[in-house]
């Protein structure tokens, strides 16, 4: 056997991932607000990108000369300088305090200060300072708050908590026993029970019953098992029905009454659908991206630098990733642009008629039609909304499996568990709707699905199981 070297040409297609094309699928699946940070990542690394300005704030010199002259004209006219000295104070300029903006009536001090919402640990803290404290005992008590999440639970156990403070078992539980006394009732609990024993304790109107339940027969009561309760307490179940839903009153979380302090979120949606007429416009949320541009200085210090190689090589790379910015920028918002009409289109039975109406859809379906692949409708779709007249979408929210009813007509699984909600608010709490009761009354209005398929979408929008539900 001879072994022998040749040279052979052959031409192959191969897909070869370019950094233009990295940035394109980069800024595709990009919400609005990491567009923005983008952006302004590349407005401070490149000198070559600028913002580009409106161009309905270009003035010209005669423009500005007659808007001078116009205001200048304004001021020459009448004015009521006494009722403006009248309403002003004369030392700060601005309105006296307790003066309406609207109005000559004068507002109470109380109402004239602006409302500041504090967080938990800033009240809790508030509230220690009131009460008669040793500098220990604060500062051990000061520690657990700030072991409180959200709900107003404390996070660890006590046995942790003393390595790190340096105290005892019994100081924390001291310092834990005092913050249990604050406002709002509840506070510093380590769990369900305890919270709402906490509450209980601090209520005169609590029944012996309510709190006996709690301690022992909690989950029980959960499952709205009365008379396994009243048969273990010897009450009517009457009686035990009545101390449940006092329970069912408290408050499980009692850190929420302070909400998340000054901390406020906001989406900025993608895409906004309008409706005109008959039809639905779909426009694109260009208004917090900024309009970018290749900033004409180094345009021609690149036409003038070609004496020196390092500048030209360095103008030109900042000029090219400047327009390919520029380009993957425009894709995106064309291709966000052609997914949206798409999902319009298909879901129009949803916009005009509601959640009921919705259709499966799935990102195949909308690919064939956009003409692009599937994963450029994944990520043109991912974290990002739309806002329509119906409310405010996730894109992914159109996208859904679904079963066939009777007459071709498709439900998606956002309709069947819309269905499920309202058949389990309608029925009877004496003897409420099985699982597999709920989809026989599914095949009798031509919907096909299975006891399995209910149970899933049940657990889905949780709501509990028939037995759990049974009142009586």
């Amino acid at each position: 056997m001879k072994l022998d070297y040749n040279l052979k040409l052959e031409q192959t297609q191969k897909l070869i991932m370019t950094p233009e094309l990295k940035l394109a699928i980069t800024l595709l699946q990009y919400s609005a607000m990491e567009l923005q940070d983008h952006i302004q990542e590349a407005l401070l690394s490149n000198p070559a990108l600028e913002v580009a300005e409106p161009k309905d704030t270009e003035k010209t010199e005669e423009t500005e000369t007659a808007e001078t002259e116009s205001a200048e004209n304004a001021a020459k006219d009448d004015f009521p300088w006494e009722e403006y000295f009248r309403d002003m104070d004369l030392e700060t300029g601005f309105p006296p305090p307790g003066r309406s903006p609207d109005s000559s009536e004068y507002l109470s001090a109380i109402e004239n200060c602006s409302r500041i919402e504090g967080t938990m640990v800033e009240d809790l803290l508030g509230q220690l300072r009131m009460l008669p404290l040793s500098n220990r005992e604060y500062s051990t008590a000061a520690y657990l708050v700030g072991n409180l999440d959200q709900k107003g639970y404390l996070q660890g156990e006590l046995e942790e908590l003393t390595s790190a403070l340096g105290v005892g078992v019994k100081e924390l539980e001291a310092g834990l026993r005092i913050i249990q006394k604050l406002e709002p009732a509840g506070i510093g609990c380590r769990n369900l029970q305890e919270c709402l024993m906490l509450q209980l304790k601090k209520l005169d109107s609590a029944s012996p019953l309510a709190e006996d339940i709690v301690r022992h027969y909690l989950p029980a009561a959960a499952d709205n098992r009365y008379s396994y309760i009243s048969s273990r307490l010897g009450s009517s179940e009457e009686e035990v029905r009545a101390a449940v839903d006092f329970i069912r009153t408290l408050n499980p979380k009692p850190g929420s009454v302070f909400g998340e302090g000054e901390e406020t979120r906001y989406i900025i949606p993608d895409v906004i659908v309008e409706k005109v007429d008959d039809r639905y416009v779909i426009m694109g949320n260009d208004s917090s991206i900024p309009q970018l541009t290749i900033s004409p200085f180094y345009q021609k210090m690149l036409k003038n630098s070609a004496g020196d190689e390092q500048v030209t090589a360095f103008v030109k790379r900042k000029i090219e990733k400047a327009f390919w910015l520029i380009r993957s920028i425009e894709q995106r918002r064309l291709t966000l642009y052609k997914v949206s009409q798409q999902i319009v289109d298909i879901q129009r039975p949803f916009f005009d008629h509601g959640i009921k109406k919705l259709k499966p859809l799935t990102l195949k379906e909308v690919a064939l039609n956009v003409g692009v692949h599937e994963s450029t409708v994944s990520r043109a779709t991912a974290n990002k909304f739309i806002q329509t007249p119906r409310g405010m979408f996730p894109l992914k929210f159109f996208f859904s499996s679904g079963l066939s009813g009777a007459g071709g007509t498709d439900y998606s699984s956002h309709s069947i568990k819309t269905f499920i909600c309202e058949l389990v608010e309608a029925e009877d709490g004496a003897r409420p709707y099985s699982d597999q009761r709920l989809a026989e009354i599914f095949k009798e209005r031509g919907i096909d699905i299975s006891r399995r398929t209910v149970a899933k979408y049940r657990e889905e929008i949780s709501i509990p199981a028939s037995y759990k539900r049974r009142k009586s």
